[in-house]
This record gives C-alpha cells, sequence and structure tokens, in this order.
C-alpha cells in the first residue's frame, strides 16, 4: 500500500504535504516524492529511500506553490530507486498522477501507448496513468475529469488516484476503483485536502467525506464536486471524525510500537467502554443491528481476515463456538476470495481488520455479500471501507495504530470477538447468565491485569540479550493458545527478522520434533488452563531434546519452573480471555529482541501496515 496526500488552497502546499506524507509513512517507506503547482508549470521533487531523503532535497530544491500532491510508496512493480518514485508524469510534464493499485492490465496499455510515441522513464505500472490522460487529451478530451474518467474506463484492478494539470490550476481530480485503498476528501475553511488515510490531515480538519469504489471527485480550494465515473453527479455529506492526531506521536516512547505496546491498558478499557453490564451479563453493542431472531437463524459463522487479524480469527473459532453454539470456519481473505465458498443468506461472515482497506479481506467481504450473506466487521478505523460496507460493525476503538507490527488491536479484537460471541450466545439461548456474569469479571479486570504485565519490563531485557543471535525460534501452544503461539511467532520475525514457527503442541510427533535440539530457543504457552497438564508433557519433550525452554505460566505454578529454563508468570484469567494476557509478553520479547539486534522496529523490511497494493 501507499500513502497519498493533496492540498489545494492558500497555504504553501509543500510543507501540508510532507507532514500527511509522515503522517502516513507506515503505508510505505520505499520511496516519497511532491509535485507542485505554480505559474503553469508542475515541479516535482522525489527521493528514494525514506521520507528523511526527500527532505533533505526539498531542502536543496525547496518547492513553492498553493496545490499540489504527495505520495510515498511501498513498491510492486520496479526497483527502489528515484525514478520508479511517485508521482509520475506524461512526456511533457504537464499531467502528474500518484496511485495507490496496480494496473493489471498496463503491460498492453504500455505496448499501444509506445506505439502512439510515449516514452516511458520508470518501471512501474503506474506511469501509463499520467501518460494515458495525456492520450485522452489530444484526442480531444475537454479536460483533466474528462481524460481522467476515460482512462478509468481503460484500467483493470483497483486503485486509489489523485492527479493535476498544469493548465488546469487549482484543481485535483481523484478517483477510487475497488478497494485498493481508501480515498478521503478534507474540508477546511477555503482549503481542501485529499488523503489516503485520515491520519494524514486530522491536524487540519476533522469535516471528511471517503469515496466509494466507483466514485471520483474534482477538489477545489474552495469546493468539491462529486461524480460516478460515468460522469453522473452525486451528494455526498462530510462526516465529522473525532480522533486526534496528537494522540499518534510516541508519547516519550523510542518506538511507536514500544508506545502502543503499552496502550494496551486504554485500549482495552475502551474497547469495552459501554458495551458491558457486569450486573447481568447484557452486552450492548450499538453497530450490531440484528435481532434476536436473525442472531438464531444463522447456521454458521465464517471469519476472514488476514495477518494478525486472522490469528485473532483463529483465536475467535474457539470463542464462537463455546459462547455462541455455532460452527465457525476461519478463512485467509486472500483465499477466500479465489474459490468458490458454500455461504448463503443464513451464514454471517465476519472480516477483522485494523485498516478496514486490506484489499483480500475486501474482496472476500464483496464475494460473501454475492452469496447473499450478512456482513460483519470487527474494525479499528472507524469511516474505512470495511467499516461502510458491512451489515454490522464493533468499532476496536484502539485508536491509531502506526507501528507496522499490530500490538494494541490484536488484544482489542480479541476482545471485540468475545463480545460478540457473548451477544449471539445469549440471542440464540445457549449461554447462560451466570457464565455471562463470569466473562463479564474477567474483562472488566483484563486492562488491569494488562497494566500489571507491563509495570516492569526488565525480565524481557535479560531474554532478548540471550536470543538476540537466534537464528530460528519454535513457539508452541494448545487450544486457544495455539493461535497466539503463530501470533508470537509472527511479530518475532516480522521485527527481529528471526525465523520463527507457531506450531499446535499437540502436533510435536508430526514434525517439529524433528527441529529441536540445543541451539533452538522453544516459547511454550502453558497456562493453568483445560490443557495444562499436556503442554507440560510437551515441555519435557522439547527438554528431552535439550531444547532451551521460555514458558508462559500462571502465577503460582511451581512445578513449571522445574521444567523450563526461563519462566513468564501471568495472573489467573478465564481460558477464553487467555490471549489477551498471553500475547503481551511475546510483544514485548519480540520488541526487545529487535532493539538488541538493531533492527527498524517500526518499519521492518519489505513490510507495510495493512498489506493492500501499490
Amino acid at each position: 500500500m501507499c500513502g497519498i496526500v493533496g492540498y489545494v488552497g492558500q497555504r504553501d502546499a509543500a510543507p501540508i504535504i510532507y507532514q500527511g506524507l509522515r503522517n502516513l509513512e507506515y503505508r510505505g517507506y520505499d520511496s516519497a516524492g511532491i509535485a507542485v503547482q505554480r505559474n503553469g508549470t508542475i515541479d516535482v521533487r522525489r527521493a528514494a529511500g525514506k521520507l528523511d531523503n526527500l527532505e533533505a532535497v526539498l531542502r536543496e530544491q525547496p518547492l513553492s506553490g498553493h496545490w499540489g500532491i504527495g505520495h510515498t510508496r511501498w513498491a510492486t512493480h520496479g526497483n527502489v530507486n528515484e525514478t520508479n518514485a511517485h508521482p509520475h508524469r506524461d512526456c511533457k510534464g504537464d499531467v502528474v498522477v500518484i496511485q495507490n493499485g496496480i494496473v493489471e492490465n498496463y503491460l498492453p496499455i504500455k505496448a499501444r501507448l509506445r506505439e502512439q510515441g510515449h516514452e516511458f522513464r520508470s518501471e512501474t505500472d503506474t506511469e501509463v496513468l499520467p501518460h494515458l490522460i495525456e492520450q485522452h487529451l489530444a484526442d480531444g478530451a475537454p479536460g483533466l475529469f474528462d481524460a481522467v474518467r476515460l482512462m478509468l474506463d481503460e484500467i483493470k484492478g483497483s486503485h486509489a488516484i489523485v492527479t493535476m494539470r498544469a493548465q488546469e490550476p487549482e484543481t485535483l481530480v481523484a478517483a477510487r476503483l475497488g478497494n485498493a485503498g481508501g480515498v478521503v476528501i478534507g474540508y477546511g475553511d477555503g482549503e481542501m485536502f485529499v488523503a489516503s488515510d485520515q491520519p494524514a490531515i486530522l491536524q487540519h480538519t476533522r469535516k471528511l467525506a471517503f469515496l466509494e469504489p466507483g466514485e471520483m471527485a474534482v477538489v477545489t480550494q474552495n469546493s468539491v464536486e462529486y461524480f460516478k465515473i460515468d460522469g453522473t453527479p452525486i451528494d455526498k455529506t462530510p462526516n465529522v471524525v473525532a480522533w486526534d492526531p496528537i494522540s499518534a506521536a510516541k508519547g516519550g516512547y523510542k518506538h511507536f510500537m514500544e508506545k502502543e505496546i503499552h496502550e494496551q491498558p486504554r485500549s482495552l478499557t475502551d474497547t469495552l467502554r459501554g458495551r458491558i453490564n457486569v450486573e447481568t451479563g447484557a452486552v450492548r453493542l450499538d453497530g450490531v443491528p440484528f435481532t434476536a431472531e436473525q442472531m438464531r437463524a444463522f447456521k454458521r459463522l465464517t471469519i476472514v481476515a488476514c495477518g494478525t487479524a486472522w490469528h485473532a480469527g483463529l483465536a475467535g473459532k474457539y470463542i464462537f463456538e463455546e459462547l455462541a453454539g455455532i460452527p465457525v470456519d476461519v478463512d485467509y481473505g486472500s483465499e477466500y476470495r479465489y474459490r468458490d465458498p458454500v455461504v448463503d443468506p443464513n451464514s454471517l461472515v465476519l472480516a477483522i481488520t485494523q485498516s478496514g482497506e486490506t484489499v483480500d479481506t475486501l474482496e472476500a467481504m464483496a464475494e460473501a455479500r454475492r452469496h447473499g450473506a450478512k456482513l460483519a466487521a470487527i474494525v479499528n478505523v472507524v469511516g474505512s471501507q470495511a467499516d461502510r460496507e458491512a451489515d454490522a460493525r464493533i468499532h476496536v476503538q484502539a485508536g491509531p495504530e502506526i507501528a507496522v507490527a499490530s500490538t494494541k488491536v490484536f488484544t482489542s479484537m480479541i476482545v471485540d470477538q468475545v463480545l460478540l460471541a457473548m451477544a449471539l450466545g445469549q440471542a440464540r439461548g445457549v449461554l447462560s447468565r451466570e457464565r455471562s456474569i463470569e466473562l463479564m469479571e474477567g474483562l472488566i479486570h483484563l486492562p488491569t491485569q494488562t497494566g500489571d504485565i507491563l509495570a516492569d519490563d526488565r525480565q524481557y531485557d535479560d531474554l532478548a540479550a540471550t536470543l538476540y543471535e537466534a537464528t530460528d525460534m519454535l513457539y508452541l501452544g494448545r487450544g486457544i493458545n495455539y493461535p497466539t503461539a503463530l501470533e508470537g511467532a509472527l511479530k518475532i520475525k516480522e521485527i527481529s527478522y528471526i525465523h520463527a514457527e507457531g506450531c499446535p503442541a499437540g502436533e510435536m510427533k508430526h514434525g517439529i520434533n524433528a527441529l529441536i535440539d540445543h541451539s533452538l530457543p522453544v516459547v511454550c504457552i502453558a497456562l493453568q488452563d483445560r490443557l495444562h497438564s499436556k503442554m507440560l508433557s510437551n515441555i519435557e519433550q522439547v527438554k528431552a531434546r535439550e531444547g532451551r525452554v521460555i514458558a508462559l505460566a500462571t502465577e503460582g505454578d511451581d512445578e513449571i519452573a522445574e521444567k523450563a529454563d526461563q519462566v513468564i508468570y501471568l495472573p489467573p484469567v478465564d481460558y477464553l480471555l487467555s490471549p489477551v494476557l498471553a500475547t503481551i509478553p511475546l510483544q514485548l520479547l519480540a520488541y526487545k529482541v529487535a532493539v538488541r539486534r538493531g533492527a527498524d522496529v517500526d518499519q521492518p523490511r519489505n513490510l507495510a501496515k495493512s498489506v493492500t497494493v501499490e
């Protein structure tokens, strides 16, 4: 995915665009560029690498003008260099384009344009877009809006696009095709903003409108007009959002990831706030409009997600089946969309997504919709595409998550699934009042328990000092904490680049044992739950093969101290809530190891915040 920012107004555009790109740097940091329009010409500055490199270029070659566009890139087509950086230009340099998406049919378009005399400078698919616009203008399109419309008819794939033309001052044209990422229009006082995500412009305005797939916007200093791609005008009312961009500051922490790990007591509190009644066990989810009759009618639940959200969904399978008595499938969004899923109007499809803009998850939602299923979403970004598409929605309420590796959103996703499962279970008559109250009591203690775990992280520094030179690690869990093992392994490889695998401990004899020797650190999640004795047996199997065991255990479990090399103790917690607490030490361990290895914690190589497309 990539970051997009545009500005039209009376202020100097370049600093505003640059700061917006800073706020979106988590969306891509392979290269960046800004184009500003002035006196009938467009000046472009670009640089490979992170935004600091672009800042250096701007210091040496400042840009001046009151309207422009900027982009920070996560590469798909072409090497990471200045030539492939956005914005891309047409032959004359009159049209510039920034894009989030992949032009799936760019090769035949590029070949045709070359035959028509167009010269290409980059390896990217994006560069065909300004040349297509240039060609349509040459063929008689009366202006940029119509040329962009014609261009959109020719390209395949999902796209978020912003463009401007030297001959049409004070005007930006934005468009969205499919689910490649959002396009947000911000309303200011005598100025307008465009961005691919809200944090880019929240410091300037909270009055926002969102383009849906198949929509365009013509943005000027004092107005914006909306259209369907066929040119039909449409009305759109902006919304006022509440996020404060100051909350994205690091607040004294060395990295955003460290800050976000330590924000979990607050994020868990916020996701519970106003939703539970401990006295009655009742759950209140304002964004879930289903009646009790509808909830009883669901025959199957399918969870679709990617990455960390998929791990949350795997834990959700245990939660929903136990509390709601409904069979659950968990699918990768990227796999679900490429087969013919068995889903019907009696199915509920739950999308779990931090950004609400992950293309594979959005396409999975669209596929489920085509089959007539009801859609629900657990999503962190209010107003995102997943949020808008769902019939029912639960907002994670974790606040902006800037680090690429998700932490606080994951634990809130677990809690949100518990809440939805309780609502379903109560409506379906399979969850008792007594069990509901028991879960409520466990939920309200989670923020405090999380704070206790985070209060002293010195043991993780000591562990990191012994693990940072490892080349491989193994994470073992059973039951609902098998997904926790997967998430722990993902975190260590995401940010420290240590190869790690998360495995179900019950499968050790089916191949896993072959990996274990004295050089392999093995993290075992062995809380005192219904599978505790089995995990102790698994730990003994590791030790018999000279593996080094780091165990997560429940306070008071003295037996495990005799078996493991190191023990991290956690407070007692309900089995279904245990992934929330068990995940936090694994986040801290991954963070400390990555810092010790000198890795770029917030922006790990080859990754971006949510996996859409360029």
